[in-house]
């Protein structure tokens, strides 16, 4: 009898469900969309309410359009937008405040008065991270400073924080649960890398109360059991976390050290796993867990890039020319180039390797005969410019050259942005079978504890390539490419 797995990624712009069999096969997805809330330019909130909403509809949705009885379910997987910040009441549940997203910038001046006293250095060398306010600490912070009486609630130990694997976790166990895997835990400024736990220096810098935090658990494991979640029995298992970037990593069964992946979703995320070494970056790259299992650690080196399929959503919402987000692809094939349009995507400052929170949006080239398709490619192209260094950064750091780049997410569907991106790479792209491999990571790690699988070599031989993009550009136009963009992110 068929053994399916149930896996939840619940993302920035979405909640999407899946459900797999034990040969990986995707049998059903469902996505719920929720609202974005910004409060102020540079401000992004998430209602928690609306998250756990969407958790249930795409929930009911999967089981209704699969046909799968949900007492066949043998174990659900967590994977998550990451450092979004939610606090809540321990007793009830009820949101204290609306999430603070990782896009959010409210928390940069706080992060620049750290820098002016001399901080980062000590934050660097205990979390891997950089002082942003991409990360969660400082969100915490401003939490508690700006909610009237929440930092006293806060001590007495009647606020619970989570990142949103820690949220589900405890809506989807009734309350019994509050916990986070190592690697959602390693995105908070808070973890250190090396000891696996909580930093009692940085909980202190940044005023964090140890009260709040959840428990930090191996990322496959005893999560506890469904209890009076929607459309659920009680008693399916939760056997596996990962924060999505991490969980990519490993539903692409990227498992040995030296193999990357990027996914492109609202950001883009690259990834090199370094195995049990753990590699700090020296150009503006992230180190980070990237899972563990047991009680043996995987760690990897990062770059993340703030807006990707964001900038597919401006051209479709900001600017209204295209109606869905899939337009993008054929409007953009209508131009052979962009012929000289480019854009910087710095819609929200800049991420790794460049780490520039004041950055901002630029649209360069732009002339009489520009059309919505020229603006389309450029957009798509400053996708891929975007990783492009970060894969740079990342070869620096390596020391080698990256044999191939393993893709995934929405936008991986994109034939256009994959062949921009072999060509200005000059690597091989491997797109594989299951372009959802985020909640794919997420059924696996499950998979593992409930023993689906028997082990990573067991998953390793599942993964199947569904297409390569190889160069094809003449050197010296992608030299001119590139020269276009160093001359744009001057600007941004």
């Amino acid at each position: 009898m068929s053994q399916f797995l149930l896996a939840i990624d619940q993302g920035t712009t979405g909640t999407t469900v899946c459900l797999f069999d034990e040969r990986t096969r995707l049998l059903g997805l469902e996505k719920t969309e929720f609202r974005q809330i910004f409060p102020q330019p540079g401000w992004v909130e998430h209602d928690l309410e609306d998250i756990w909403h969407s958790v249930a509809a795409s929930v009911q949705a999967v089981l209704k359009s699969s046909g799968v009885a949900p007492e066949r379910i043998r174990a659900i997987g967590i994977t998550n937008q990451r450092e979004t910040t939610g606090l809540w009441e321990r007793q009830g549940g009820r949101p204290v405040h609306n999430a603070i997203v990782w896009q959010c910038r409210r928390t940069a001046p706080l992060c620049q008065r750290l820098k002016d006293q001399g901080r980062e250095d000590l934050v660097r060398q205990r979390t891997g991270l950089v002082l942003d306010p991409y990360f969660s600490a400082t969100k915490i912070a401003w939490m508690l400073s700006e909610v009237p009486g929440l930092r006293e609630r806060a001590e007495r130990g009647e606020i619970a924080f989570g990142t949103m694997d820690t949220f589900l976790v405890h809506r989807l166990t009734g309350g019994e649960r509050h916990l986070t895997d190592v690697s959602n835990a390693s995105r908070t400024l808070l973890l250190n890398l090396e000891t696996l736990d909580w930093d009692e220096e940085l909980l202190s810098l940044f005023g964090v109360p140890r009260k709040i935090l959840p428990r930090v658990v191996s990322s496959s494991g005893d999560f506890g059991v469904t209890r009076a979640a929607p459309h659920l029995p009680d008693g399916i298992p939760i056997c596996g976390i990962a924060g999505d970037q991490q969980a990519a990593l490993f539903g692409q069964a990227c498992f040995d050290p030296g193999q990357v992946k990027c996914t492109y979703g609202t950001g883009a995320f690259v990834l090199n796993n370094t195995g049990e070494r753990l590699v700090r970056s020296r150009h503006g790259l992230l180190t980070t867990v990237a899972w563990r299992i047991g009680e043996k650690v995987c760690y990897a080196l990062e770059g993340s890039v703030f807006i990707a399929g964001a900038a597919v959503q401006w051209l479709r919402d900001g600017l209204g020319i295209i109606r869905a987000s899939a337009e993008v692809g054929p409007l953009a094939a209508m131009v052979g180039s962009s012929e000289g349009v480019v854009f910087v995507p710095a819609l929200t400052g800049l991420g790794a390797p460049h780490w520039n929170p004041s950055a901002r949006g630029v649209i360069s080239g732009i002339t009489r005969g520009t059309t919505a398709a020229h603006l389309a490619r450029a957009a798509l192209e400053g996708i891929a410019f975007q990783v492009h260094d970060v894969v740079r950064a990342m070869a620096k750091d390596a020391g080698v050259p990256l044999q191939f780049l393993r893709v995934d997410g929405g936008a991986a569907e994109n034939d256009l942005l994959l062949q921009f991106q072999s060509d200005i790479l000059r690597i091989p792209i491997h797109r594989p079978r299951v372009t959802a491999t985020t909640a794919l990571g997420a059924a696996l790690l499950a998979g593992l504890e409930a023993r689906v699988f028997r082990d990573l070599d067991d998953i390793r031989g599942m993964w199947e390539r569904e297409k390569v993009f190889t160069p094809q550009m003449a050197e010296a136009q992608v030299t001119a490419h590139l020269e276009r963009w160093e001359a744009a992110l001057g600007k941004a």
